[in-house]
């Protein structure tokens, strides 16, 4: 999660590497571009406020640069901001935006433009909710929405090396990432979440197409591939950090949470403790968390603890796993 820090650090020192570049002539723009959206983002122009039905919608999809297509922010960080321009409070990837001082007109601010293409696309600000506490106020004529089918869910079940490998195997999941959720502090590291102070508990987020698998599917899996009825801890695994949790999205997700949790509690002798609390922010892990299984499978850990899981996990929910090799126990 980016903090303002971050954005004064790449407008000062340099900015993040995008994963490509477009290059083009101002004469190769006018001729993509509409005279309004040239003025924009070629020109540094800035559209009139309240002038764009976008600054009010809300519903799901993603937003990108209209001069190259590349995907600048996701629907799930936009909020009113009463500004009168659509306001965001993350990019989809840090290397998504590039910042540079701005002094014009008398002022210091951050301009934002797009970091593969250059595209003007407004400001960067202080000012936003937490926990990032950051405003990106875009000219919506810089950006174009893209229809997305996409959902999110975050649930907490041990370690997430165990939870990752598990999911990722799922058909209809196109990503899943570990990170940590729950807590009390931003940005937290590995170390502090494993100290149980921090009250994070580890997670995965599940990116996923409710056309192919569906919430209560999740749901289903995710309560059925580790304890539910262990408080604070998952095997070997003891503490906070390894508690079996829910955290949802919306109050539909919420009410389906507790109606799987009762359907599933007939399962088990004991009493299911998972926790269904509300989603308050998902922090990314440090990244040789991502991909654990895929990047080490032969160490011990994966091949004592992860196997026998994923085996157990493969026998029960057979027609859930993608029709690849990328399902298969290495």
């Amino acid at each position: 999660m980016l903090k303002w820090i971050d954005i004064i650090r790449f407008a000062g020192t340099g900015n993040p590497v995008p994963d490509k570049k477009v290059v083009k002539t101002n004469d190769e723009w006018q001729k993509l571009l509409t005279p309004e959206e040239f003025r924009i983002t070629r020109l540094k122009g800035t559209e009139r406020a309240h002038s764009s039905e976008m600054c009010s919608l809300f519903e799901p999809g993603k937003y990108a640069c209209v001069c190259c297509g590349t995907l600048l922010f996701d629907a799930n960080e936009k909020f009113e901001s009463g500004t009168g321009w659509p306001s965001f409070t993350q990019p989809v990837t840090e290397n998504a935006i590039a910042y540079h001082k701005d002094i014009s007109y008398g002022m210091v601010r951050v301009e934002t433009t797009c970091n593969t293409c250059d595209a003007h696309l407004g400001h960067v600000f202080p000012d936003g909710p937490g926990p990032g506490g950051l405003r990106y106020c875009m000219n919506a004529v810089a950006l174009k929405k893209v229809e997305s089918n996409e959902r999110k869910a975050t649930f907490g079940g041990g370690c997430f090396w165990c939870t990752e490998a598990v999911f990722n195997q799922l058909k209809g999941v196109t990503k899943v990432e570990s990170g940590y959720s729950g807590g009390k502090i931003a940005n937290p590291t590995y170390r502090e979440v494993c100290s149980g102070l921090t009250g994070h508990a580890e997670v995965i987020e599940v990116t996923y197409n409710p056309d192919e698998i569906t919430y209560g599917d999740l749901l289903r899996i995710h309560l059925s591939t580790h304890n539910p009825t262990t408080l604070n801890r998952q095997g070997a695994d003891v503490g906070t950090q390894y508690r079996s949790a829910i955290f949802y999205r919306n109050e539909a997700e919420k009410k389906e949470a507790e109606q799987v949790i009762a359907e599933i509690q007939a399962v088990y002798d004991e009493p299911i403790v998972t926790e269904v609390a509300p989603l308050e922010y998902f922090y990314k892990a440090e990244d040789y968390h991502q991909d654990y299984y895929s990047n080490n499978s032969q160490e011990g850990y994966c091949q004592a603890v992860i196997n026998p899981k994923l085996r157990k996990f493969r026998e029960l929910f057979k027609n859930r796993l993608k029709d690849t090799k990328e399902g298969e126990l290495k």
